[in-house]
């Protein structure tokens, strides 16, 4: 494993006898029984940290240990595609080639791109994503690193159909979104700001991996695999698309919101719902003026306070 790791980093060509020692059921098996999944881990860091992180992945595949390496759960839903292992080579493949353009990325969020939407169920059957299974016990990462994979892959689901209104800077665009239907208590010119608003804050600093990503599977009706397994990622076609994106959301002004501090705090909320304690409904205030403050960005806290206890009046006398 360490040499295929020098060989990735370094760039050297691997000889082909040695591919075929290498590639051996006497490797394979040292592999599952010998080697410990941590050393795996570590060896595929060190292979992926160099220039080419697409060669390193292929290196895998061509010595037929890939999903020894990124070993599965026995049990699953969906299926594993047949060309499931070229698909995740070929998503490195195009997100590599895209940040050479762009200049973000992840490498664990792009390999296992194609499979984000896996589970398999563990006790009380809970249903759990294949990629942390991947992350935190095939290859033994730390939590945060699943965790930040699974939130890039989350959050480009939910930049698809934000796309379209970012392009044309218009809100119409927007009844597709499935999400943060509970936000949208705002003035419908500003729903992409709230949305996108909320979207950011929960993903940070991975905005632009996620976002990067998403072109890759932009407009979301249409079924990019063949595409991707043939190479034809259409690269300025997609730096265009993440480029227009990047700026409508820095036109919002948007580009750092999770570092916005709220105007109004729980205590502030407390007094006007006459609550004693926090609890849900005061999360869901929260929420709920921070949509509004996205809304409204020159507003101030006397503002924001007004229209809280007017909603809150309006809700009351409705019940």
């Amino acid at each position: 494993m360490e040499k295929k790791s020098s060989w990735a980093r370094f760039g050297f060509t691997l000889d082909e006898e040695l591919k075929k020692v290498a590639a051996c059921d006497d490797v394979k098996a040292a592999l599952q029984t010998k080697i410990s999944r941590e050393r795996i881990g570590t060896e595929i860091d060190l292979m992926t940290s160099g220039n080419h992180p697409d060669r390193a992945v292929a290196y895998i595949r061509d010595l037929t240990v890939f999903w020894i390496v990124f070993n599965l759960p026995h049990e699953f839903e969906p299926a594993l595609p047949e060309e499931c292992h070229r698909l995740c080579i070929a998503c490195i493949d195009a997100a590599w080639n895209l940040i050479q353009l762009i200049g973000c990325f992840n490498f664990n969020a792009a390999l296992f791109f194609p499979l984000r939407n896996m589970a398999y169920k563990e006790c009380k059957a809970k249903r759990i994503p294949v990629v942390n299974h991947i992350l935190r016990d095939s290859l033994k990462r730390k939590v945060s690193d699943a965790e930040t994979v699974l939130n890039i892959h989350n959050a480009l689901e939910k930049f698809l159909p934000l796309i379209p209104s970012c392009v044309s800077n218009e809100d119409a665009h927007l009844t597709g979104v499935e999400w943060g239907r509970e936000l949208i208590d705002v003035p419908g010119t500003s729903k992409l700001c709230v949305l996108t608003g909320f979207l950011l804050r929960e993903i940070k600093d991975f905005w632009q991996v996620a976002l990067l990503l998403s072109t890759l599977l932009y407009p979301a009706d249409v079924n990019y695999t063949q595409d991707m397994l043939n190479k034809h990622f259409e690269l300025e076609k997609r730096k265009e698309l993440f480029v227009t994106v990047e700026n409508a959301i820095v036109k919002l002004g948007l580009e750092k919101v999770w570092d916005l501090k709220s105007l109004v705090n729980g205590k502030a909320i407390m007094d006007i719902l006459q609550l004693k304690a926090g609890g849900p409904l005061v999360r869901d205030w929260q929420q709920k003026l921070l949509a509004w403050q996205l809304a409204h960005p020159s507003g101030t806290k006397e503002e924001c306070l007004n229209w809280m206890r007017e909603t809150h009046l309006n809700h009351t006398e409705m019940e």
